[in-house]
């Protein structure tokens, strides 16, 4: 039998794909990535998720299905029991799968869910964390500019010079089971963060680390026409119309500081891997969940279903293990995280237990001239009067207050239009977003790649619509149900005696029973009770 490799995930949550320096950002920091990326891995620069928030996307990519195939769309629709993941089938297959307690996958509601994914699960707050942010106030007062911004700022340090959080927490406690790593057994590591999620904190050295000057421009607003109506609900309530680009410069810095610390976290894992002698025979992942606005449209954190670049577009790295052609370096095919739930099954060695929609990049591994997809698809949203599918609504009749932090994107998604279900298909050179309230949306991505035009209205490009709405069709068709791998019985072990008897006489009831508790098919027990029938003439 062939040794099984080590499967490493290391996810950050909301990690756009242009926070690293080699996706071309002058003011990214990000060191070891891009080494990484340049001699032992594949970077993607066109890898998509499969719904811009947390929950639908990990429930996606850990099984290879999409958002809607059972129905995965919201923050409050966890996978149930009877519903695999990557981690329950590699756990199966003998694998030692530790995780840390941050992968917004199973329903936690559920008595023994959660644990039943893992072999060892690594709780947090075990560790001292702090110190605080530099001005713990910054928030103020309802109205202000900062009052929604998810602004925390510069983060103090301690004596020794850190700010110890609880993704370093995290990082240490899986570093510790990879040097205490069982000897019979392959391992998967699990590592998600919550950096760099809102709130955009960081403390020295990475809060200067970023040139505010070298920040690419940002897509404003202003620029823009035709866009998704929820981005206007939200920006009506956030009062960023307040901030000066000096105030959008030392958000984004702050961002990208966030990730520089997730480079520097990366690396120290990397780095025990190779102490540890087991770097060879790892695969490794690096992905998050989706991105983040990050000043981009005057808007923070993401939407549920919109879906531009800087919220579909993530950053997804693969380093294979050893006995696998590698071509270091960035492709351009274009990819979805679900291929990340196929690629990570196959260098495994484990046969899923249920349909799924991934392909393995392996081949694109080994030869990054490779296409890839000809197209990717993303979705969000809801239908109208859905209201158990928007978080300002908790399911008991009440809302969420104005005083919490996310009460702009909360109070829009209450609005049927602006949260409305969409579905967004993107080839190499457009982008088409289908809704069903509000208008569809069209973006040329050669000649705007900001996506600040909407040309869903341009007569030139009507057939251009026309071909990507047959092809969006053509994708739901395929993609639109599973059926399991198990097959069910039409009758039940009575009715089954009942139709033996009917055909072979009650004289022989003992026997079709019998049969039947022995698990016979109905077709079995029909052509036993034939059989009996024609012995008794």
């Amino acid at each position: 039998m062939t040794k099984k490799p080590h499967i490493i995930i290391f996810n950050p949550d909301e990690m756009r794909w242009d926070t690293m320096s080699h996706m071309g950002n002058p003011a990214a920091q990000t060191p070891f990535l891009d080494a990484f990326a340049r001699e032992e891995a594949v970077s993607f620069s066109h890898a998509y998720c499969q719904n811009p928030v947390c929950v639908p996307s990990r429930c996606s990519f850990f099984t290879g299905l999409y958002p809607h195939v059972h129905g995965h769309r919201t923050m409050a629709h966890l996978l149930h029991p009877g519903e695999a993941s990557l981690f329950s089938e590699l756990k199966d297959a003998g694998y030692y799968v530790w995780m840390n307690d941050r992968n917004d996958l199973t329903a936690g509601q559920i008595p023994g869910w959660t644990e039943s994914h893992a072999t060892e699960i690594y709780y947090g707050g075990q560790k001292e964390i702090g110190p605080g942010p530099v001005n713990p106030n910054l928030r103020g007062q309802p109205g202000g500019k900062h009052f929604y911004d998810h602004l925390g700022g510069q983060l103090k340090t301690n004596e020794q010079g850190i700010n110890y959080n609880g993704d370093d927490e995290a990082v240490d406690a899986a570093i510790d089971r990879i040097r205490n790593r069982p000897a019979d057994q392959p391992l998967c590591v699990f590592l998600g963060l919550i950096y760099p999620h809102c709130p955009y904190q960081v403390e020295e050295p990475y809060y200067s680390a970023i040139d505010r000057s070298r920040l690419p421009a940002r897509i404003r607003a202003e620029e823009c026409t035709g866009k998704s109506r929820i981005l206007d609900a939200i920006r009506e309530i956030n009062g960023l119309y307040q901030y000066t680009d000096e105030d959008w410069d030392e958000l984004r810095a702050i961002y990208l500081g966030m990730c520089s610390k997730v480079d520097a976290q990366f690396r120290r894992l990397v780095d025990a891997l190779k102490e540890e002698g087991i770097y060879d025979d790892c695969a490794i992942f690096f992905l998050s969940d989706h991105g983040d606005f990050a000043g981009d449209y005057g808007l923070v954190e993401k939407a549920q279903n919109t879906f531009e670049e800087c919220l579909t577009r993530v950053p997804l790295l693969i380093k294979p293990p050893k006995g696998y052609d590698l071509d270091a370096g960035i492709s351009d095919a274009l990819v979805e995280l679900v291929d990340f739930y196929a690629t990570a099954m196959e260098m495994a060695g484990v046969e899923p237990t249920h349909t799924q929609f991934g392909r393995s990049l392996t081949p694109l591994l080994a030869d990054r001239t490779l296409p890839g997809r000809e197209f990717v698809c993303s979705e969000g949203g809801r239908l109208p009067g859905e209201t158990h599918c928007d978080e300002c609504h908790l399911g008991n009749g009440k809302m969420t207050s104005p005083m919490g932090v996310y009460w702009p994107k909360q109070k829009a998604q209450t609005e049927d239009l602006a949260h409305s279900k969409g579905i967004m298909l993107r080839d190499r050179r457009y982008k088409y977003v289908s809704r069903l309230q509000g208008s569809d949306e069209l973006y040329d991505l050669e000649q705007d790649p900001g996506e600040r035009t909407n040309m869903i209205q341009d007569p030139a490009l009507k057939d251009t619509v026309t071909e990507m709405r047959c092809r969006m069709l053509k994708w739901l068709e395929a993609t639109a149900d599973i059926v399991p791998f198990h097959r069910d019985d039409r009758f039940t072990p009575e009715m089954m005696i009942a139709k033996g008897v009917a055909a072979a006489g009650r004289e022989h009831e003992a026997e079709i029973r019998a049969r039947v508790e022995q698990g016979a098919s109905f077709m079995d027990i029909m052509a036993y009770s034939h059989e009996l029938a024609n012995q008794s003439r």
